[in-house]
């Protein structure tokens, strides 16, 4: 006689109860909003004092999504949505109004190679093989937006990898862009969650030229780590000349108001190559296997 299986649930699934709910005899009863399963019950689920539980689902998400992709590790990639690609530079020029806006125009354009630069580095991070569990490492992800953040996912794209997108719903449209896998390809709310993704699974972190957006994500990095948060990573500022033009790191460590050894938390890079290269010397000196490829 063999051993019995015992079943593997005794309750009906979700999903199954919301399908027998919806065939229910429409009455009084039925039809008003407080009959309707709370999991299925927008008004109720957008209410104020749901904030909390949207938190968990929208923390949720994501993270059971990429572990069923099996993605162990990512380079995440910050930087300006308005820099163009150097294909489009001209143009920016060309459609310049005023003094003012050509000599905007003419910096974006200066800054115009970081977009190859970002989709190269995307490429040589995409061409890391998974390890023997199968897990997939340097997974690259973006904030799925324009610019840099498009660099990076076509950057993936090109290698024949997926990528991953962390959009958010801003006032103005903001849509992922097409290089992004679309199932890798996130939608937040709230952007303290967003900022959690991008690093929940990082293990390296290039940050491009950008404005408030880029500032507030590196800014964050860079507190985490300073205060023992977060372990020390890979982070590699792109175009030193323009970082130390808008940011004097040397004045706040004379100024006492940061440590000069927290100048040593991020590293000044001008290549894809030169990145790749610190990426792999900081996990061999640590002793792990960076899994980086020739």
């Amino acid at each position: 006689m063999t051993d019995p299986i015992p079943p593997k649930r005794v309750f009906h699934p979700a999903r199954e109860e919301a399908e027998t709910a919806a065939q229910a005899t429409q009455s009084a009863q039925t039809m008003d909003p407080a009959y309707r399963l709370a999991f299925q019950d927008m008004d109720f689920l957008l209410r104020e004092d749901l904030r909390p539980v949207r938190f968990q689902l929208e923390l949720l998400k994501p993270e059971l999504l990429l572990d069923e992709a099996q993605i162990a590790s990512t380079f995440v990639f910050y930087g300006s949505a308005r820099i163009p690609e150097p294909d489009k530079a001209d143009a920016l020029i060309t459609a310049a109004s005023t003094d003012s806006q050509r000599r905007i125009a003419e910096r974006l354009k200066a800054k115009s190679h970081y977009y190859e630069e970002s989709r190269r580095l995307a490429r040589l991070a995409s061409r890391v093989e998974p390890d023997a569990d199968g897990r997939r490492h340097f997974v690259v992800c973006s904030g799925g937006g324009p610019s840099i953040m498009e660099a990076a996912n076509r950057g993936a794209e090109d290698e024949g990898q997926e990528s991953i997108g962390l959009n958010i719903v801003l006032p103005h449209e903001q849509l992922p862009n097409p290089y992004v896998t679309p199932r890798l390809s996130f939608q937040f709310h709230y952007f303290a969650l967003r900022k959690m993704h991008f690093l929940l699974r990082a293990r390296a972190v290039a940050v491009f030229p950008g404005g408030f957006g880029t500032f507030d994500e590196a800014f964050e990095l860079l507190t985490l780590i300073q205060t023992g948060k977060v372990k020390p990573m890979p982070i590699l500022f792109f175009g030193r000349e323009f970082w130390e033009r808008v940011i004097d790191f040397e004045a706040l460590a004379e100024e006492g108001v940061i440590s000069p050894d927290d100048l040593k938390l991020f590293t000044y890079c001008e290549s894809a190559e030169e990145a790749w290269d610190c990426v792999c010397r900081h996990y061999e000196g640590m002793g792990e296997d960076p899994l980086c490829a020739d």
